[in-house]
């Protein structure tokens, strides 16, 4: 089972067309603003108004191969599997073909194209619950097409069901996932597509849209749809045999120009291997963002802040491993040359005008980065020698590792700094950066320059800083839930906010079950239906403890402190800023929870 980038998307491509499916090729990946989000993020979701019963102008059976842009994951980038530019394999039936065929084709094209060992190939349907019956259609179609009767799995909702959360009058229904085992192996008597030692991949995904959604349940469809996701680099690195996702054929030639321009070898040493994986991943999904039909440009706001973001990350990670502006240059070209010139081939036509737009950037950030790098030293030098001076009259004094509020915010207001970029290098020597004290900064400097007739500042910055005040008081409910749960030893331990997501360390000594992360979910969503208003007190420091406000007794405050209150939920000693009612925060979703350190657990969270 050994294919290329560039015979998997012709197998995929001629076997659905093979089927009577119309590949419509991909489209923008820049969000139009139907669809609420930045960039799409999933293959199926520029599909979305035909999925929904709009015609499509090519019919009712469709196919292609979707870029797809996801960035809420940007500080895991660097391992063997992240990436922030990916693609999907999809195809869909409009009212069209439904189980039977499409169970049938799947196992076709996973068999007799791909490859697979029909009798390692395993499969999860829905178990069925109150709200919907078992799927034993597909079950028994699993079955008659030979998948062995163990190999097959009914698994709940929050596995094999697919919705849009938090809508009505929408399809809806469940879904059918393929596995299949990296070796033979077992890590014991009961590994399974169940087990989490990483034996089983999950291929894909075939979702049966059978249903549509009610305010008191579900209805059937007249109209049914499928809707297939299959990840293409996911699938590419397993039938290669691999573990890692940047050894697959599309990363070759950048590495090797990173390797040759750099003298390391990939996977010598972790630091330049992480670093080799981040210049790579970044400037794929900035060659296509610049490159788009729709493309945009690094800039302050939205979108372009984003794609300046991941430029001036790899532009700082190539500096790591001596690599310079001509060998990131040559990798944007062999991205479009090389690698996806023949799918995208609009990249062609735009080439000149990529590589000129990213080397304005490169030009732009070298010019700064040097000096912004010398402060930041000076400051890390500055909090390590009062530590060495105070260590030598107080044996007992605990060393501070913290970048103030107003540093940081002069890293970004003098030298172009992002505070994502502040956090991860002080991240990379031990050290925190006060994200609330430069939100007060931040939040000082737009109203000298209201004051002063200078005119509303409108950076990127600005609209981040109000992303992140919803992530900081979503922090204060994820806190109480814990605390309610597992009790009032929970604390606390460190936490990293970004206009993305809410990264929060607790002092927890073991994983939550998949049922304590839905109540801890639906203790949080609960409050924010609710619409609590969230108010702010300034008191005496020993009158807010005594008051019962939680706070840091090893920090030191001042004689006066903010006390931020939701509701009978919440009452913690804060610097803010927070929203105003708990309304504002939508909806809250844990991402990914996993061990920090010894009796500290780590959880990662969105809001959408």
């Amino acid at each position: 089972m050994k294919f290329d980038s560039k015979t998997l998307r012709e197998t995929w491509l001629k076997f659905y067309e093979s089927k009577g499916h119309v590949n419509i090729g991909a489209v923008s990946l820049i969000g139009d603003g139907t669809t609420g989000v930045m960039f799409n993020v999933a293959g199926m979701q520029p599909l979305m108004p035909y999925l929904l019963g709009a015609p499509h102008k090519d019919g009712t059976r469709l196919c292609n191969i979707q870029g797809c842009v996801r960035t809420i994951d940007i500080d895991s980038v660097g391992d063997e599997s992240h990436f922030t530019f990916f693609e999907m394999m999809g195809n869909w039936s409009l009212g069209d073909y439904f189980k039977k065929e499409k169970t049938a084709w799947t196992f076709e094209l996973l068999t007799e194209k791909l490859g697979f060992d029909k009798d390692k190939i395993c499969a999860s349907v829905f178990a069925g619950d109150e709200t919907a019956p078992r799927d034993d259609e597909t079950a028994e179609l699993l079955l008659n097409l030979g998948i062995k009767k163990e190999n097959i799995f009914f698994l709940p909702k929050k596995d094999n069901w697919w919705e849009l959360e938090g809508t009505t009058g929408t399809p809806c229904g469940p879904d059918n996932e393929w596995f299949y085992p990296r070796n033979d192996d077992k890590c014991s008597d009961n590994c399974d597509i169940t087990c989490d030692c990483g034996r089983y991949v999950e291929i894909g995904n075939d979702v049966y849209m059978q249903y549509e959604k009610t305010e008191t349940g579900y209805k059937p469809l007249s109209n049914k749809n499928v809707d297939t996701g299959f990840g293409f680099e996911r699938l590419l690195m397993f039938l290669n045999g691999l573990t890692d996702g940047y050894k697959i054929d599309i990363f070759k030639g950048v590495i090797s120009i990173l390797e040759n321009t750099s003298g390391i070898k990939y996977g010598e040493n972790a630091e330049s291997t992480k670093a080799m994986r981040i210049i790579a991943d970044h400037l794929r999904t900035a060659t296509m963002l610049i490159g788009d039909v729709n493309g945009i440009l690094p800039s302050n706001v939205g979108a372009g802040y984003i794609l300046r973001r991941l430029m001036r990350r790899a532009i700082r990670y190539a500096r790591k491993i001596s690599v310079g502006a001509d060998a990131l240059l040559n990798i944007i070209k062999e991205y479009i040359e090389n690698v996806y010139g023949e799918a995208y081939p609009l990249l062609i036509e735009k080439e000149e005008y990529i590589l000129n737009e990213v080397n304005k950037e490169i030009d732009k950030f070298n010019k700064t980065i040097e000096a912004g790098t010398k402060e930041f030293e000076k400051v890390v030098n500055g909090i390590n020698r009062k530590n060495q001076f105070m260590k030598m009259t107080n044996p007992d004094y605990k060393e501070e590792t913290e970048i103030g509020g107003k540093a940081a915010f002069r890293l970004f207001d003098t030298f172009g700094f992002p505070l994502e970029m502040t956090i991860e290098m002080a991240d990379e020597i031990g050290f925190t950066v006060d994200v609330d004290g430069y939100n007060e900064a931040f939040k000082a400097h737009q109203e000298l320059a209201r004051s002063t007739s200078a005119g509303v500042f409108k950076g990127g910055l600005a609209d981040d800083s109000i992303e992140c005040t919803r992530y900081h008081t979503a922090a204060h409910l994820l806190l109480a839930g814990l605390r309610k749960m597992f009790g009032n030893t929970v604390h606390q331990k460190g936490s990293n906010i970004t206009q993305e997501r809410l990264r929060f360390d607790v002092s927890l000594d073991r994983k939550l079950t998949d049922e304590e992360v839905a109540e801890l979910e639906k203790f949080i969503n609960d409050a924010i239906k609710a619409e609590i208003p969230v108010t702010k007190e300034v008191m005496p420091v020993q009158v807010a403890f005594d008051s019962g406000a939680l706070g840091d007794f090893g920090a030191k405050y001042g004689d006066e402190v903010s006390v931020y209150t939701i509701g009978d939920i919440s009452k913690e000693i804060c610097g803010g800023p927070h929203v105003t009612n708990t309304k504002e925060l939508r909806t809250f979703k844990i991402r990914k929870q996993e061990a920090c350190s010894a009796g500290v657990r780590r959880f990662k969270a969105i809001l959408k």
